[in-house]
């Protein structure tokens, strides 16, 4: 099986190198190798290196700079990615896309299902919503897997964010009207290769895990409580940090932009995503969202 990877240094993409390599052969490629703003070498590539599965971990994820970038956030999480849907196509291969809550506007009280019908509010959120859309429209078989509110070891997230300014700050003001699922890349990485491995085994039967899938853990937190939950498990592991927990203040969206004097883009208050489609169709089991955030703050200290 060839495979080829994008965006191999990002969050996802650098767990994707690990957990594909069983599967087959990998060509990752990083921004610098596959510049997603360039349709001729991203054609290139895919024609050159004629793989049977693209899995598209590059994407424009600044939400706030997209807001004053809409063009540069439209070409690579749309036109770039209807350039791999359809070169897939002619390949008769597969393409996997890793999508956002921020396909949602956030305003419905239970979790997003697969035909909850997307109403994004933020460039971001329309510019990856328009890559599912170019994908079904050029009728190549694919996997589409939205998630929320991704962190890993390596980059930046709100983990490592949150650990560094409780060692520098004695107060720390934090969102909470915001709800969701923090999702480990690590736990993206290992349902894509189950999933990749599960088709493969399926080659004869027409019951193939294709389609778009809600992919987070068990359980829902908002930033807020994410944030305790931060502290409380690097202390565990001897952090010393400025912060007590009576100095983490809760605070709405609105009030953040008060107090940091700047207009973000249009979050949802309500990003928690509905996984049943997925367990029904995998059979595979997912972890409370606790499983991995505290594997992680592990690992911070241990590596």
């Amino acid at each position: 099986m060839k495979i080829l990877l994008l965006g191999a240094n990002g969050q996802i993409g650098w767990e994707l190198q690990r957990s594909l390599s069983p599967l087959g052969e990998i060509k990752a490629c990083t921004r610098k190798e596959a510049d997603l703003e360039d349709p001729n070498v991203l054609k290139l590539i895919i024609q050159n290196y004629q793989p049977e599965i693209i899995v598209n971990a590059a994407a424009y994820t600044a939400v706030d700079k997209a807001e004053s970038e809409p063009e540069k956030a439209y070409r690579i999480n749309a036109e770039a990615v209807a350039i791999m849907a359809n070169e897939i196509k002619e390949l008769d291969g597969l393409l996997i896309y890793y999508s956002t809550d921020y396909i949602f506007d956030g305003t419905k009280t239970t979790p997003y299902t697969e035909k909850d019908q997307p109403n994004p509010q933020s460039v971001y959120g329309k510019t990856k919503y328009q890559g599912e859309v170019v994908i079904k429209a050029s009728g190549c078989n694919h996997i589409i897997f939205r998630t929320s509110w991704v962190y890993a070891l390596r980059g930046t997230n709100f983990v490592k964010t949150m650990i560094k300014l409780g060692k520098e700050r004695e107060e720390l003001k934090v969102v909470n009207d915001q709800i969701g699922v923090p999702t480990s890349a690590g736990l993206i990485a290992d349902i894509t290769a189950l999933s990749l491995y599960k088709n493969t085994q399926q080659e004869n039967q027409p019951q193939k895990m294709l389609g778009t899938y809600h992919l987070t853990p068990m359980g829902e937190t908002s930033w807020y409580s994410f944030a305790q939950f931060v502290f409380a498990e690097a202390e565990k592991h001897g952090e010393q940090l400025k912060v007590t927990p009576k100095k983490i203040i809760p605070i709405t969206t609105s009030e953040y932009e008060i107090i940091t004097n700047q207009k973000m883009a249009k979050r949802p208050a309500n990003s928690r995503l509905d996984t049943r489609k997925l367990l029904e169709k995998s059979g595979f089991l997912l972890p409370p969202w606790e499983t991995h955030a505290k594997r992680l703050i592990k690992e911070l200290y241990t590596s």
